[in-house]
């Protein structure tokens, strides 16, 4: 019998990351789970995975919804919404098979299945740090935010960083493969990433908490007295090419920009004091540059109400496409780097009215992606996904069925601190209403904004 339950344990595949391997296509430093014993670790699992879901949806503590509140006029989706049309049109005439999912296993480190309201994850390699928890944990929100209707779904995700089902290769059977961001050359499909929930290794807070945070330290400064250069604080060791080229640039007087080293293992030392990003809004012009793809700093960075320089740009997430040069951010060329961020500051010094509302069109950019819309465009995602599957979504044996509880169970004493302050709740109105789209709506804004960029990169 115990030889059957220690059998049954090192099998059990667990959110937090037991008994499985960092992902192959992105190799990072396994977790250890040293610091538990047998025992207390075999309790664990068990408690956790088999014990803690008694039944019932992810929504049974949900009270119930006022009808009424309900059956009030919607308010239509922000524009980005249409490019999940465009995301899944590879598969608006063929659909998506059982086949295609199955398939995308191969890129994939864990499997979403949701029927009838309940969750169940099927886990395949481990993620970094705590994104799996994390976003799981958004997943949970949603069905708890909109009670009975995130409709049955089966979906592959994957938790690194770079997309990988190239467009080209895959053109005879496109795989659906969730992420965090994606590239025009590739079919990955953009979701909301983890630190919308939080980022407890950072000592980043949930989305609203921390733009409500960058907002009020924005205004420590007026537009006029912030420091008239450029600034980038990150992490310069994420094999990124465009982050090491960007420290040649760091020189106030000769290229108007200041380049600072982030040291994560410092701050964790000292308690997060010299990152806060609440504090990071006191110059006139922030640099968005990329890490080893996308990065999550771009939503901090445009809520500081600077004018955001974001250097050409190779991956988008799903609400950077809806940003507009000249409108949310200065697009700064890769190619000459140094001269291009010169000449944005200089020509922003030069116009600060102009500079100062392209800046404050950023920050309200980001008021408006508050997490209602988040939870509305995982919705919308979500559904229009679904409607596409030629198949009943059924768990398969090897999935889990993860509930608040259950991920709760996981979480160490931090992680588990974020995830009760973005905790969700039955949204007394309905979702915002998807606008059907044609290509021509995103291929028209596409050519917009390659010639005013090519227009602006030009004069540099």
């Amino acid at each position: 019998m115990i030889k059957q339950v220690e059998n049954i344990l090192s099998q059990t595949k667990t959110i937090a990351g037991h008994n499985l391997e960092p992902t192959p296509w992105h190799v990072f430093p396994p977790r250890s789970f040293n610091e538990e014993n047998r025992y207390a670790r075999a309790s664990k699992i068990i408690q956790c995975s088999y014990l803690s879901c008694r039944g019932g949806t992810n929504d049974d503590d949900a009270p119930p919804r006022n009808q009424s509140q309900l059956s009030h006029q919607t308010r239509n989706c922000p524009e980005l919404f249409r490019w999940i049309h465009r995301d899944l049109e590879p598969w608006a005439q063929s659909r998506i098979s059982l086949t295609h999912v199955v398939e995308a296993k191969k890129y994939a480190a864990f499997r979403v299945v949701i029927v009838e309201g309940k969750l169940y994850v099927d886990f395949y390699y481990a993620c970094v740090q705590s994104r799996a928890m994390f976003t799981v944990w958004g997943i949970l929100q949603l069905l708890r935010r909109y009670p009975g209707r995130v409709p049955d779904v089966d979906l592959m995700f994957d938790c690194m960083d770079k997309p990988s089902i190239d467009r080209q290769e895959h053109q005879s059977m496109p795989l659906p493969l969730f992420r965090y961001c994606t590239t025009p050359n590739h079919l990955d499909i953009p979701f909301p990433d983890w630190s919308f929930w939080g980022w407890p290794e950072v000592n980043i807070g949930p989305w609203d908490e921390e733009f409500s945070s960058i907002k009020k330290g924005s205004r420590d400064r007026s537009w006029r007295s912030k420091w008239p250069v450029a600034y980038w604080k990150g992490n310069p060791d994420v094999g990124a090419p465009i982050r090491t080229e960007l420290q040649k640039c760091n020189h106030s007087r000769l290229w108007r920009a200041q380049i600072m080293r982030q040291d994560w293992e410092a701050e964790v030392k000292e308690g997060f004091e010299k990152s806060k990003l609440s504090k990071q809004c006191d110059h006139r012009y922030k640099i968005y540059a990329e890490g080893y793809a996308w990065s999550v700093s771009l939503k901090y960075i445009l809520s500081c109400g600077s004018l955001p320089l974001i250097i050409s740009p190779e991956y988008e997430d799903f609400f950077s496409r809806g940003l507009f040069p000249k409108k949310n951010y200065w697009p700064v060329a890769a190619s000459n780097l140094c001269s291009s961020i010169k000449y944005a500051v200089d020509w922003g010094n030069e116009n600060l009215p102009e500079a100062e509302a392209i800046g404050r069109g950023s920050q309200d950019y980001m008021a408006n992606l508050n997490m209602d819309r988040v939870y509305d465009y995982m919705l919308h995602l979500i559904t229009e996904y679904s409607k596409l599957l030629d198949f009943k979504p059924v768990p398969p044996s090897s999935a889990m069925e993860v509930c608040a509880e259950s991920l709760l169970c996981y979480a160490d004493l931090t992680q588990r601190q974020f995830l009760e302050r973005s905790a969700s709740s039955p949204s007394a109105a309905p979702p915002c209403t998807l606008q059907p789209t044609d290509s021509s709506f995103i291929v028209n804004w596409l050519e917009q904004k390659s010639k005013l960029i090519m227009d602006v990169q030009n004069f540099v």
